[in-house]
């Protein structure tokens, strides 16, 4: 089944075309026939965008040259399209996230607007976008305006990323802090709800929490924790997870827990998928689609397939996104790959 499915999968490759460039920390999304992609190098962040489901990509073009850009470890820029066509990238810098807006296809870029509303409150850079229904856009992030010790922090738009809300405190830990080197995620449901989750800090525990809103980001309460098992940690692990909602508004998470990837629903057992580290998940109709970088490379859990797939034997940090047709990116010696997993 292994060398059948590979050989199904058709890549596109990404490169630079200078030399000593490298693409890296890809994201991804999906919105009918178009894929958008974004990703870094350097103080530069990219946008290349596919019409054709991915068959072919157009050149990457500079949406922002940033000074201090984060990259690397989950830092970097995040990607989304709302639901009028506007495509939208967020990236960290100089302690802030800021937001670019495409209206065209991703030809020409907005000035950059800065999304939270405590100047440099997010030196971290570990931040997340999406996007729901009507306009809606939500972004997370870890943030220090607090006694300078990390919780995560969020802000809406009601307009496709025109305009921002005042940012609201999505969660404060009883303990002082969240997990300080964890990226938060983010889904929204076909009906607006939002779900954000991140790896907490509580009695030294770095277990995966999720807390939801109900009216489009103004408030967030029902905090609850992904699975039944736990990690007692002194340290930040670096990664953290990934969470998708399915159509009928369910939500499921995959999380690193030691060196073991787990896959949960909300309120149910979690279940342990293989050896690895940083994964990423996306689900459609089918199921829910998992890769992570394990012991052979890059890894997946595809729903039409029970057993464990070899993707890229040298990829790594990879994103998966798509409610119908889903796509995975990843890093590979500088350069982006991108393949459809649903074939």
């Amino acid at each position: 089944m292994l060398t059948i499915l590979l050989a199904m999968l058709v890549t596109v490759r990404i490169a630079p075309d200078v030399g000593g460039l490298k693409f890296s920390q890809p994201q991804i999304a999906v919105a009918g026939d178009l894929v958008g992609l974004t990703f870094g190098s350097s103080n530069n962040i990219y946008y290349s965008g596919s019409r054709d489901q991915g068959r072919t990509f157009s050149k990457p073009m500079v949406v922002a040259t940033i000074p201090k850009a984060m990259l690397g470890m989950h830092r970097g820029p995040r990607i989304a399209i709302s639901s009028a066509g506007a495509i939208l990238i967020s990236a960290p810098h100089s302690g802030n996230i800021g937001a670019w807006r495409s209206t065209d296809g991703g030809r020409t870029w907005s000035a950059s607007t800065v999304i939270n509303d405590s100047p440099g409150s997010a030196p971290e850079g570990l931040q997340a976008l999406a996007t729901g229904p009507n306009g809606l856009v939500f972004a997370a992030w870890l943030d220090i305006r607090e006694n300078r010790r990390n919780q995560l922090y969020g802000a809406a738009s009601t307009d496709g990323g025109v305009t921002w809300s005042k940012n609201v405190r999505v969660y404060a830990s009883p303990d002082g802090k969240i997990c300080e080197c964890c990226h938060p995620s983010l889904a929204i449901s076909k009906s607006g709800e939002i779900y954000v989750m991140w790896r907490n800090n509580l009695g030294g525990a770095r277990d995966l929490y999720f807390a939801r809103s109900m009216d489009r980001g103004k408030t967030f309460n029902q905090v609850s924790k992904f699975g039944t098992g736990t990690w007692q940690l002194n340290i930040c692990p670096m990664d953290g997870g990934g969470v998708a909602v399915d159509a009928r508004g369910e939500i499921t998470s995959v999380w690193r827990r030691q060196d073991t990837v787990f896959l949960s629903r909300a309120g149910q057992p979690e279940r342990a998928l293989a050896i690895g580290k940083d994964p990423t998940i996306a689900v459609n109709e089918n199921g829910p689609y998992v890769v992570w970088t394990g012991r052979s490379g890059l890894e997946a859990k595809l729903p039409h397939d029970g057993s464990v797939v070899t993707l890229a034997p040298d990829g790594a940090f990879a994103t998966i996104a798509g409610s119908g047709s889903v796509f995975a990116a990843w890093e590979s010696q500088g350069a982006i790959v991108v393949t459809r997993l649903d074939r």
